[in-house]
């Protein structure tokens, strides 16, 4: 064999390799990156006073919330029971294959627990986070609010925090540590979905 015929060869594969390997470094610090993103927020999500706090809408189950959204409201209930905020904003719109928005079955929850109707606002139109923020920005200015709590899974706060900053609301996280989601499977989600959120709107 023409030992000339082997070099070229091996010399793509080893620069097939720098490359790969250099691919993973970087994506590995972009994702140690974003989970410091996520895990400093987490750590700087306090409750303080403002206006009205936006629960961010969760999965429902038929007209119920489901034990994950189930755990947002109830971390909402605990901001208005102790007058952090007057007002609770539900979000959130028809889920695939549902009837009932999940705007609707939280506002019905947050009822049963004793939170009078007119201290509730319904936004029933969003699909994902950034339409949960921007109907209730419109919500908001409806109704002279300016300061916001943006109640959500932990893991949930960074890209949160990323879009309210982005649409100039002024808010603050307040986050729920699950005891019926897997935290390392959202997480990981939540990186991909930041990744996602930074490359259509660049720092």
């Amino acid at each position: 064999m023409n030992p000339s015929r082997i070099k070229p060869s091996k010399s793509r594969k080893q620069r097939i390799f720098r490359i790969l390997a250099a691919c993973i470094v970087i994506l590995g610090c972009w994702s140690g990156y974003l989970l410091w993103k996520i895990e400093r927020t987490i750590q700087e999500a306090v409750p303080r006073k403002a206006d009205v706090a936006i629960v961010l809408g969760a999965g429902v189950w038929g007209d119920r919330p489901s034990p994950g959204l189930r755990e947002r409201l109830d971390q909402a209930l605990e901001l208005y029971r102790e007058g952090y905020v007057p007002y609770l904003l539900v979000t959130g719109g028809v889920g695939e294959g549902k009837t009932s928005t999940e705007a609707a079955v939280m506002r019905n929850y947050l009822v049963e627990q004793g939170v009078p109707e007119d201290r509730i606002f319904m936004e029933h139109q969003a699909r994902d986070t950034y339409e949960n923020l921007l109907f209730s920005k419109e919500i908001m200015q409806q109704h002279g609010l300016s300061q916001a709590l943006v109640v959500s899974h932990d893991y949930h706060l960074a890209r949160a925090v990323d879009m309210a900053e982005s649409m100039e609301i002024d808010a603050s996280p307040v986050g729920v540590k699950s005891h019926v989601l897997y935290g390392p499977y959202h997480k990981a989600r939540e990186v991909l979905a930041l990744t996602k959120w930074h490359l259509s709107h660049p720092f």
